[in-house]
């Protein structure tokens, strides 16, 4: 009797264990919400004198269609008119897994920058906090920007590839979840669609726009910008992420 509950037990632990392994999710959409308080993002150019208070939570929607070897993090397309389109960027970000290899697509007042570099690298220190996102367990990692300043992420490893909103991966998993400390910008996955993306017409085109590095393009809009407040913080908004 003892043997055959043994093997009960070991058949139901197998089982389980093949029923969790299959339910892993390795390609599909990930549908993301981000909050923007504007109030905290232009904190030092007297935004309460030209931005009503019901306006300082700017919402933009991305999608992020993955599989094993390729990312794509974009805009949702809207036909919609939208409040304060300038108040914040909406950058595609197209990442090759294989080649270790980023292009983003970034936007300046209006003229597009492409940027292509090695996929970037964090020190992630993942913690024991969790949260459920979209259905999703998800564990709370974080990252420090200039060795300073708190990024929260929450990731779950039942979406296997390690893919996130912008350039933000490299954890054990998909990222569901990033916000900065004040919560003045926080990314949410809405909704997880499990399905076999085709890439033809989403990968983005480079054209025969310039391709910069991202140290050399940072250089030269300081050059050309840097000199006034407003550029300075619009820089520090593009490379933020």
């Amino acid at each position: 009797m003892k043997i055959f509950n043994s093997c009960c037990v070991l058949a139901f632990v197998l089982l389980l264990a093949q029923s969790q392994v299959s339910a892993q999710v390795t390609s599909g959409k990930i549908t993301y919400e981000r909050k923007t308080n504007l109030f905290k993002k232009f904190k030092n150019d007297n935004v309460k004198e030209w931005l009503k208070d019901e306006d300082k939570n700017k919402m933009d929607v991305f999608e992020l269609y993955f599989n094993d070897t390729i990312s794509v993090f974009k805009p949702q397309d809207s036909d919609l008119k939208e409040v304060n389109s300038w108040a914040t960027n909406k950058n595609t970000v197209y990442e090759n897994f294989k080649t270790n290899k980023q292009l983003s697509i970034k936007n300046f007042w209006g003229e597009k920058m492409l940027i292509e570099d090695s996929v970037p690298q964090r020190a992630w220190k993942i913690t024991a906090s969790k949260r459920s996102i979209a259905g999703y367990m998800c564990r709370k990692a974080i990252w420090y920007m200039n060795d300073t300043t708190p990024i929260y992420a929450w990731y779950t490893d039942d979406i296997v590839p390690s893919v996130g909103p912008e350039s933000f991966c490299k954890l054990p998993g998909a990222i569901l979840g990033l916000a900065t400390e004040d919560g003045g910008v926080i990314y949410f996955a809405k909704s997880v669609e499990t399905t076999k993306p085709d890439f033809k017409n989403i990968i983005p085109q480079k054209g025969k726009s310039k391709i910069y590095a991202s140290a050399e393009l940072k250089a030269k809009l300081e050059k050309d910008y840097g000199k006034n407040s407003w550029g300075k913080a619009m820089i520090r908004d593009l490379f933020s992420w």
